[in-house]
């Protein structure tokens, strides 16, 4: 009963709107992120240009950027004496946005780059050889390598879904306007409220595990095509 009441000290409508905000914020970050990334690993496991390797070294180092420091950057850009103060997006969703996008797309770009250049050689010289022009069988590789893609952007989801630093430090997890789910179980930690910490850390799992088999379920139906 008494975890039961904890729980209860966050209405149900607050609930719902923490949940939606989670959701809103890490979705669309994590989709922004995926139409930079996945065309530009496209591009750079498929292309073979001067300084390659260094670019590819920089996503790779990106794609463990942590979370801190990417907030550190947005706010920095947002504030008022920043070149983007004028805009008043500090401590709104949109910075939230901005700073999850900022996370996202170095791993998708990464493991989209990683899995379209496993198969590449193989599946661009056999489509080719079966009458495929250049465009063509640049598609039949990303469809190939479409499971390391989802990988990467499921992966991407992921690491938005969970942040929490750049997350607290751009939006200020204000109350009805920039609270998510990993902001709420830290500030309810520090009060001492662990039953319902506990409580918000289950339902953060289990919308992970929803959004991905959602992903999955459509990713299947895409390969049966």
């Amino acid at each position: 009963m008494e975890t039961l009441s904890s729980f209860w000290l966050i209405q149900k409508a607050e609930m719902l709107e923490i949940v939606r905000l989670s959701l809103a914020v890490s979705g669309s970050a994590t989709i922004l992120g995926s139409l930079v990334g996945v065309p530009l690993g496209a591009w750079m496991g498929m292309s073979d240009f001067t300084g390659k390797k260094l670019l590819l070294r920089l996503i790779y180092t990106l794609m463990a950027l942590p979370p801190v420091l990417a907030g550190l950057v947005v706010y920095l850009l947002l504030s008022r004496s920043g070149p983007l103060g004028a805009w008043e997006l500090l401590f709104t969703p949109p910075a939230m946005v901005a700073a999850q996008f900022l996370l996202v797309t170095p791993i998708v770009t990464g493991l989209s780059a990683a899995a379209i250049a496993a198969k590449e050689r193989l599946i661009y010289d056999n489509a080719r050889s079966l009458g495929a022009n250049r465009r063509q069988a640049m598609w039949a590789v990303v469809r190939e390598s479409r499971t390391g893609i989802i990988s990467g952007v499921m992966t991407g989801f992921g690491r938005a879904f969970a942040e929490v630093g750049a997350v607290m430090l751009v939006g200020g997890n204000i109350r009805h306007q920039t609270r998510v789910l990993t902001t709420a179980i830290v500030m309810e930690t520090r009060q001492g409220n662990f039953e319902l910490a506990v409580a918000l850390g289950v339902i953060l799992l289990v919308l992970s595990f929803l959004v991905s088999s959602v992903v999955l379920l459509n990713a299947d139906e895409f390969t049966a095509t």
